[in-house]
């Protein structure tokens, strides 16, 4: 048998052997405990924030293009077939769809609400393609059908829709202003559908309408506002935003979807770091634990150290015996605490423990995501402290005189 096997042997036997020292015993369980807990917490913690953060992005993509092209003057592109034709060239383009984008004034028929609002004109069936429309439409006039917008015919998020106290099927009023000053345009819509993004910026101002539809209304026959690019990798959208921009002339500017929603996303991702380090103080205290109770061990067992020294164990060898003491309560609790959280994020995710109030959130249950990697980080995190944690005590019985140890233990 090795030294070192004997060092792990007699390091496990004292974590085991505690019929007359119950309190010494007590003293491991907390320590184990409460680095599980920690683990535990922040995994279920990261899970469900990493969930949220998965959430908004799908639905900030269900409704908005992986790029966005436009011009930086406001202009409108005159020629836009060219420079769709020029974006096409790029690998990693999937698709490209004009739009028009205007702002308004909606209001019911009845004149009792009024709203600003944000016009959208798309060619709905090769969007629908794109971004699945269809199963975001909550409810739909019976003459919709589902493949295109007709004409006069407006699609509503359902806080718009809501404000303004219309539903599918009843008819509307847009107003927008014209080149004539003062008096705006006014046409009559009819809502063909209600949709539901989960985002509410856009489910309160936005309305779509069909492309060809814009143009005619706006004075736009062979005009868009913008591009609609929709990638191969929505993760590497800003790669191929920068490789289009350096093949566009000046007036065209090409944005990523992460990059219009970066401080968004900043602050998720600030929120997630300072939930890891507050969170983290619960290992620390775990690992005080620890120390506590390896030195409450060594003062117990210095006779026995006494002896080993005695025997001809080294200090050096002494010391490892209780940095495995360490060692082995830190591995537990984490082990323990990354399955138990795992446990409970799956929970969760496939169970319908917590309903939450869809009027105060925009889901009806915590949404949750396991990042492999962020176990990953946690678990290494808790089995660094723990590690760390064994040193001090193992340095402190080091120290320790093998006559006195056994001569006033």
């Amino acid at each position: 048998m090795s030294v070192m096997s004997v060092e792990f042997f007699i390091a496990i036997r004292y974590l085991k052997a505690r019929r007359k020292a119950f309190f010494s015993l007590f003293a491991t369980f907390v320590a184990i405990a409460g680095t599980t807990l920690g683990v535990a917490s922040l995994v279920i913690t990261l899970a469900v924030m990493s969930g949220f953060q998965s959430d908004i992005k799908n639905k900030i993509l269900g409704i908005q293009p992986h790029i966005l092209i436009t011009r930086s003057d406001g202009k409108s592109f005159e020629d836009y077939i060219s420079v769709e034709d020029k974006i096409k060239t790029n690998k990693n383009v999937v698709s490209v769809l004009p739009f028009i984008y205007k702002q308004g004034i909606i209001r019911s028929i009845d004149l009792s609400s009024t709203t600003g609002i944000i016009i959208k004109a798309i060619d709905y069936s090769r969007e629908d393609k794109i971004l699945n429309f269809s199963k975001q439409i909550v409810i739909s006039d019976v003459k919709f059908n589902g493949e295109n917008i007709n004409k006069r015919s407006i699609i509503l998020g359902c806080e718009l829709a809501k404000n303004i106290s219309t539903n599918a099927g009843d008819e509307v009023v847009l107003m927008f202003p014209t080149s004539l000053g003062s008096i705006p345009a006014m046409y009559k819509f009819n809502v063909s559908a209600i949709i539901q993004s989960g985002m509410y910026d856009f489910d309160s101002s936005l309305g779509f309408i069909d492309l060809k539809e814009g143009q005619s209304l706006y004075s736009m026959p062979d005009s868009i506002t913008g591009l609609d690019i929709y990638t191969t990798n929505f993760e590497k959208a800003s790669v191929t935003a920068a490789e289009l921009q350096k093949n566009l002339p000046c007036p065209y500017k090409a944005k990523a979807w992460i990059d219009m929603n970066k401080n968004l996303f900043s602050a998720l991702k600030l929120e997630k770091i300072m939930t890891f380090l507050v969170l983290g103080l619960i290992i620390i205290v775990a690992a005080f634990n620890i120390i506590s109770n390896l030195l409450l061990i060594s003062v117990q067992k210095s006779k026995e150290i006494g002896i080993m020294s005695a025997m001809g164990f080294s200090n050096y060898s002494i010391s490892k015996i209780f940095f495995y003491e360490g060692f082995i309560v830190g591995s537990l609790g984490t082990i323990f605490g990354v399955i138990f959280g795992i446990s409970v994020s799956f929970a969760l995710k496939y169970l319908d423990i917590f309903k939450l109030p869809k009027g105060i959130y925009y889901v009806d249950k915590l949404p949750v995501f396991i990042v492999p990697f962020d176990i990953l980080i946690v678990a290494l995190s808790a089995f660094v402290i723990s590690i760390l944690a064994g040193f001090y005590p193992a340095r402190q019985v080091a120290k320790l005189d093998p006559l006195e140890a056994i001569r006033y233990n």
